[in-house]
């Protein structure tokens, strides 16, 4: 088998099941109820004044 054909291969089926659960992962992470305390915080920075 090709070098090619076996990336390919690979690509087309493990390599997208894995970005495909990595980007479920990072929905689930980003809007977890936990991460609302930090989102906030960060969106105050721009207003602190030191």
């Amino acid at each position: 088998m090709e070098t090619y054909t076996a990336m390919r291969q690979f690509a087309d089926s493990w390599a997208l099941l894995g970005m495909v659960l990595f980007f479920l992962g990072a929905i689930i992470f980003v809007f977890r109820p936990s991460a609302k305390h930090l989102a906030d915080e960060a969106a105050r920075i721009p207003l602190k004044e030191d």
